[in-house]
């Protein structure tokens, strides 16, 4: 059987299957009485897949940190130390190479990561970026997919599709955004949209055993952008995040006034139903 007739979220359960630190977006490390817990997360992006050769390198090299970044929020935590590889083609220019790193250095900065070191190859086809990423998260403010509940509204925030006009070169992480709504409300499930609604939300539900229902109206557009593109175009890196209903006005209210530029929408709820049903999204290996 090949990795095409499996599909990538049947593949990453087979690999994964009894490793026991395994969370969802990040490894988790720690005891049940520890206060804080370690975060462990590998993303690596490849060029004619993540990007272009045509693209600006110091975009290229912002995303290939922030990615990883964005995992790190997604569970409530902070990141911390970053490790990169480059495997290179020989021919690549000099000058090239050292605009990446000034991406990767910005991204850096902006979220207090600090590089401390890593590895370069030589790569005889295309070039590919790796990062190994830690954080740190308290352990009451970690939040998995898999804790959704019967009932809870469904909230993302930003907006969706736009990923093939650029949007995915330039992304912001939502580590501030994650880390309020953590240590201010009971959030019970949360992840980021890597691979778009269409492939992340039906992962969430099926974390926490439960089926969903989406507004499909009420999905915040970027501009430009249709319904389809909302939840097919993948690389938005918003947050998915569930809680009990009885928590929506007040979030809604206190996020207006805490992020005010940055939009939040109610678009669905989880409820008790198939928890395997899909909608269409990005997938590394769709199956036939």
């Amino acid at each position: 059987m090949k990795i095409a007739d499996y599909g990538e979220d049947r593949l990453v359960a087979e690999l994964t299957r009894g490793l026991p630190h395994v969370g969802d977006d990040c490894a988790v490390i720690g005891g049940p009485r520890a206060r804080e817990w370690r975060l462990l997360k590998t993303d690596a992006i490849l060029e004619g897949v993540h990007f272009l050769p045509s693209h600006d390198p110091r975009k290229i090299g912002w995303k290939a940190l922030a990615r990883a970044v964005s995992d790190v929020a997604a569970m409530g935590g902070t990141p911390r130390e970053a490790l990169v590889t480059l495997a290179l083609p020989p021919e690549r220019e000099v000058a090239w190479v050292k605009s990446l790193y000034a991406g990767l250095r910005k991204c850096a900065r902006q979220f207090g990561v600090e590089i401390v070191g890593g590895e370069t190859s030589r790569s005889p086809g295309p070039l590919f970026i790796s990062i190994a990423l830690t954080g740190t998260v308290e352990r009451r403010h970690c939040v998995k997919r898999g804790g959704g509940k019967n009932g809870d509204t469904l909230f993302v925030t930003g907006r969706l599709g736009g990923s093939i006009a650029g949007k995915h070169l330039g992304f912001q992480p939502r580590v501030a955004e994650a880390q309020w709504l953590v240590r201010n409300f009971p959030i019970h499930a949360m992840m980021d949209l890597s691979d778009g609604l269409g492939a992340d939300l039906p992962r969430l539900a099926r974390a926490s055993g439960l089926g969903w229902e989406l507004f499909e109206e009420q999905l915040p557009l970027s501009r430009g952008c249709t319904t389809r593109n909302a939840i097919s175009d993948g690389e938005d890196y918003e947050l998915l995040f569930a809680l009990a209903p009885r928590d929506g006005v007040a979030l809604q209210t206190a996020w207006r006034q805490t992020f005010p530029r940055l939009p939040l929408t109610e678009i669905g709820f989880l409820k008790n139903s198939n928890p395997s049903q899909t909608i269409r999204g990005y997938d590394h290996f769709p199956s036939h």
